[in-house]
């Protein structure tokens, strides 16, 4: 393994993010807190407590989540593309580099800077409301499992989009209403059978109601098979970073 060249790749990407610091840290922890403030004073004056947990806290997880997934792609995302679109990427890939080893390093780094904003969301909504954390563990575990995931999501769409503007295609028509719908603000046991039956299709689901069980101990499908449904997902972005690297797709053209 190449560990000087996983390095450098990963100290460029976090220099990125010290470089713009207000986009990429502190614009999502305002955006995220408004969240916060609006739906908490909105809803939570209709919906005290949902399964035992204050409203203002139970929406603490999945604006974690929220944050997490779309800064994960975005950063990930970009990372991958800007170097195609200036032409550097060949420098890389001639470079005695493997793809293991290129795809740690933007991954990584993408990575990195979401669990840091997930940590800093979560410290930000400790000053608003009380949360409490029963499985710590679990919720490292994931943080990081879905950083990581959504960071090689990402990563794909990057290799994907021929143009700025479908960066944000994925983002924003799929996964940002995937993630609304997936229980962030809400549990899914409140809605009628049939909406509650057609939400498990979601995947986003599973992410957000593992990380609420590792908080309040209770989630809307048991943690195994959160946990699992989260592997699965993991799996499927490996294959596919594999098949483009082995493919050369959008990399050699």
């Amino acid at each position: 393994m190449n560990w000087p060249a996983i390095r450098a790749i990963y100290r460029f990407e976090m220099a990125r993010t010290w470089r713009t610091l207000l986009q990429s840290i502190v614009a999502p922890v305002i955006s995220t807190s408004l969240y916060f403030v609006v739906f908490g004073a909105a809803i939570g004056s209709r919906l005290t407590v949902i399964e035992g947990v204050p409203y203002g806290a139970f929406i603490v997880p999945g604006l974690i989540m929220l944050s997490l997934l779309t800064q994960s792609i975005a950063n990930a995302s970009f990372g991958i593309y800007f170097p195609r679109f200036s032409g550097t990427i060949y420098e890389i890939l001639s470079a005695p580099i493997s793809p293991i080893e290129i795809v740690a390093g933007y991954v990584g780094a993408a990575a990195s800077k979401s669990i840091l904003l997930g940590l800093i969301i979560l410290a930000t909504a400790s000053l608003f409301v009380q949360i409490r954390i029963e499985h710590p563990v679990w919720m490292v575990l994931f943080l990081v499992l879905t950083a990581v995931t959504f960071s090689l999501f990402g990563f794909v769409i990057g290799l994907w989009a021929d143009g700025f503007e479908k960066l944000q295609l994925v983002p924003l028509l799929i996964v940002t209403p995937l993630t609304f719908l997936g229980g962030s603000f809400y549990s899914i046991d409140m809605l009628p059978p049939f909406w509650r039956g057609l939400s498990l299709v979601n995947p986003v689901v599973y992410l957000i109601s593992g990380f609420r069980w590792s908080f309040y101990g209770h989630g809307d499908v048991s943690v195994g098979v959160s946990l699992v449904m989260a592997l699965a997902f993991l799996a499927i972005c490996l294959a596919l970073v594999t098949w483009m690297f082995r493919t050369g797709y959008r990399l050699k053209t």
